[in-house]
């Protein structure tokens, strides 16, 4: 019998290893520049009591992702299409535009992480942002859908930088609080605090989780892959994986961050700059924390760069019909690798602006995601509960409730954090 098993499961294991990318790429690239930025400063300022909303979100951020992967198998077409043959031009604007606007804000976030990497190891941003774009834009622009998503998935491994980090942090620390048994139960232990800061921190790490772009970035990619309903088991295995990897990544920034360790020897008493929280690494990496955080944030805003402007150009060829892809070439597709430029240009340009706050700008970014999220998820309820477009595949009602309480406490906490910021 088990013999029986593992023999299937071999013969199966090719087609999951050639389905799965895009539900990782998609949620692991959340963890970019303005998540790197929004972890290091919940860990920062109030240590694991955010964890628990983390371990919430991660399966918040499976529910919601699979429903996307789902409706690209299921109907072979973008969300941004999706969006303009159901609701129509006018609502597609609406949607486009609040997506642009994140979209945009994120970008410049993605590049600042790249000047902010640059910044703790000393190097010019005026030489690596436009030189890390150009790498990017060469890179992308040139290469097969094929060829672009192994790069992608190898960028990944940087992340393995914030594994260690949290590692030696907690391995390092003397303090009983500090300790993995009492960090695991913060998972489990709801805490919150009624602080504007607290709410503002809240709404990023939810909106650095499950971001706006990501909806539409993976239901493009599952249909340009060519996935099938009929092989959509694996891409669901790749979407559930790609939500715990995220999260697993994003639970050791936090920890990391949170250390005690922290704000001893270097003088370390808030994270403000990159820089910072490298520095504040000293006490459990040595010699390595500036490197082990650079290289890191680095590689993951290097990643989020070249991500979030497909998205873009993905959706807003899908809405209005326009020619997209990168099986295509830039002579069959102008608009989607025109778009694919602009943002990195856009992105590029802002962040050279001198004495810009390069951590402030990632954590903003964090928080319009995070506000602009209910819309969009109002809309991807209603096509996937569509049973003309869905068929049987529609929503269970565990499904509709998560994303509808998502959507209601996003609503609430926004409003929470306006009420308080005029009080």
């Amino acid at each position: 019998m088990f013999a029986h098993r593992r023999r299937k499961l071999l013969r199966r294991l090719p087609l999951l290893l050639a389905v799965m990318g895009p539900g990782i790429i998609a949620q692991c690239t959340g963890n970019d520049a303005g998540g790197i930025a929004t972890y290091a400063q919940a860990g920062a300022r109030y240590g694991t009591k955010l964890l628990w909303l983390l371990f919430v979100i991660t399966f918040v951020l499976a529910v919601v992702q699979e429903m996307c992967a789902r409706m690209g198998a299921v109907t072979q077409k973008g969300l941004g299409e999706l969006l303009r043959e159901e609701f129509g031009v006018s609502w597609t604007f609406f949607a486009l535009g609040l997506m642009f606007l994140a979209n945009a804000t994120t970008c410049v976030a993605e590049f600042a992480g790249i000047a902010a990497a640059g910044e703790v190891i000393g190097s010019s941003k005026y030489v690596l942002v436009p030189a890390s774009a150009f790498l990017m834009w060469s890179l992308v622009t040139h290469g097969t859908f094929r060829r672009v998503e192994r790069m992608f998935l190898g960028m990944l491994l940087l992340y393995a930088t914030y594994l260690v980090s949290g590692v030696l942090a907690v391995d390092a620390s003397q303090t009983p609080d500090y300790a993995w048994r009492p960090i695991l139960r913060s998972l489990v232990t709801p805490h919150f605090i009624w602080d504007w800061e607290f709410l503002l921190l809240a709404i990023g790490v939810v909106g650095t989780t499950i971001t706006p772009w990501m909806q539409f970035f993976l239901q493009s990619t599952v249909v340009d892959k060519g996935i099938k309903i009929a092989h959509y088991r694996y891409e669901k295995a790749d979407v559930f994986f790609g939500a715990f990897l995220t999260d697993l990544i994003a639970f050791f920034i936090i920890v990391a961050t949170a250390s005690p360790l922290i704000y001893q020897g270097d003088g370390v008493s808030e994270i403000t700059t990159a820089k910072d929280a490298a520095r504040a690494l000293a006490p459990v990496a040595g010699g390595y924390a500036e490197l082990l955080f650079a290289a890191g944030l680095y590689g993951a805003s290097l990643l989020g760069s070249s991500v979030l402007p497909l998205a873009t150009a993905y959706t807003f060829c899908e809405a209005f019909g326009w020619e997209m892809g990168l099986s295509r070439t830039r002579r069959e597709a102008p608009a989607f690798y025109g778009l694919y430029t602009f943002m990195i240009v856009i992105g590029a340009l802002v962040v050279m602006l001198p004495n810009l706050p390069l951590l402030r700008v990632m954590l903003v970014s964090q928080v319009i995601n995070g506000m602009l999220l209910p819309v969009v998820l109002i809309f991807m309820l209603k096509l996937v509960n569509n049973r003309r477009i869905m068929g049987d595949h529609v929503n269970s009602r565990g499904y509709n409730f998560v994303a509808g309480t998502t959507v209601l406490a996003l609503i609430g906490l926004t409003a929470a954090l306006l009420v308080m910021s005029f009080a």
